[in-house]
Parts: structure tokens; sequence; C-alpha cells
């Protein structure tokens, strides 16, 4: 249990941290410090909100497949078994509908159109990722089960 544990948090920090965390960042090269001393408008609390519903939807994602997967986000540890319930129940890629709005709600926050163009490329990557590679692993991987599950559940919303 402690090495899904550390495997998930590894995996955590490489995959969603590095495109919705670490990247935008540098995009937008603000300091912290700067944010937390200036005074919010608007935008910078729909941004928040937005932020917060992306990272919880992602955060019950991973969890959902340690605990019912038995595996990770990651492609190169991914879970035993086929994760249809929760928010899986209602889409096939919620944890990546999560990390877009991470970055919708960035977007916002900062109003940056350089973020807005990241948002749009990081999009498309994850859609021909999900078509082209992810899949049609778990067409192999799941066979029928996935196939019905397909049938049911839409793929992002």
């Amino acid at each position: 249990m402690l090495s899904l544990f550390i495997r998930n948090l590894l995996f955590t920090i490489l995959q969603p941290g590095l495109v919705a965390g670490l990247i935008p960042l540098w995009i937008t090269d603000v300091r912290i410090n700067s944010i937390l001393h200036e005074v919010w408008q608007l935008h910078r609390y729909i941004g928040t909100i937005v932020f917060l519903i992306g990272f919880v939807i992602m955060l019950w994602c991973i969890i959902s497949f340690a605990v019912k997967g038995r595996g990770t986000l990651s492609p190169v540890d991914p879970t035993k078994n086929l994760v249809i319930s929760g928010l899986y129940y209602f889409s096939r890629n919620p944890m990546y509908v999560g990390v877009i709005l991470i970055l919708i709600g960035e977007a916002i926050f900062f109003q940056s159109v350089n973020l807005w163009g990241y948002l749009l490329l990081v999009f498309v990557s994850f859609n021909l990722f999900v078509i082209h590679i992810e899949e049609p692993r778990l067409r192999k991987d799941f066979g029928e089960d996935y196939n019905l599950y397909c049938q049911k559940v839409r793929r992002w919303i």
C-alpha cells in the first residue's frame, strides 16, 4: 500500500504537477509572493474557484485509481482494474477534465493569452493521446468490459 501511495505521489508530481503547475508558472513568470500581497479583482476569485474544482476532480480521480484501480494515473504504471464508478460514471476521462479546469482557472486568474494558447495545445494533446494511445491500450487490457463502458459513458463530458 505504501508503494502504491509513493508511486501515485511521484506520478502526480511528474505529470499533472508539470503540465498544470510548473509550466504555467514558467509561462506567466509570476512570483507567488507578489500574488499574495496584491488586492484581488473578480477574475482572481473566479480563476481560483475554477482551479480548485479542477484540483478536487484530479485528486478524486487519482485516489480512485489507487483504491479501485490498484494502480496509478501514469500509463507506465496503469491500473489493474477498470475504474468505472465515481466520476468515471459520468466521463471516461475526468482526470483530464480536471487538469483542463485547473489550466482554465490559471488562465483566468493570470489573464494570460499565453496560458490560453498553452491550454489549447494541452487539450489537443490530451485528445490525441486518449484517442490514439490510451483507448486502444484500454481496449487491449480490458476487452469487452471497456467496450461496454465506452457505449455507456462519453469520452469527455
